[in-house]
């Protein structure tokens, strides 16, 4: 079984075991989370009813916070000596996914 969930403006699938990587979420270490199911998968039986998801919870443990890759950003124009250098690393947390239960 797994599940299509809404996690940190991006869809992800997952089952039980997975970890996977969102953005920055506000728990402690260790904490309990949950994400909101927009489709569950069960053998061959696929859930994408809004009424029937409203029900399908999916928890995780949060295992750490981290930092995304180093994105460069630099502006230049041409023959003015016109530069600006600046840099951005995403906020993530790890979590590992612990249950899917309807």
């Amino acid at each position: 079984m797994y599940a299509i969930v809404k996690a940190g403006g991006r869809q992800e699938k997952v089952a039980v075991g997975d970890t996977i990587t969102v953005d920055r979420i506000d728990a402690k270490i260790g904490a309990s989370v949950s994400f909101a199911a927009v489709l569950l998968v069960e053998g061959a039986n696929v859930t994408s009813d809004p009424k029937a998801l409203a029900g399908v919870k999916v928890a995780g443990e949060v295992l750490e916070e981290t930092k995304g890759p180093k994105i460069d950003i630099l502006r230049y124009k041409n023959k003015t000596g016109y530069r600006r250098r600046q840099g951005f690393r995403s906020q993530l947390t790890r979590v590992k996914i612990t249950a899917i239960s309807k």
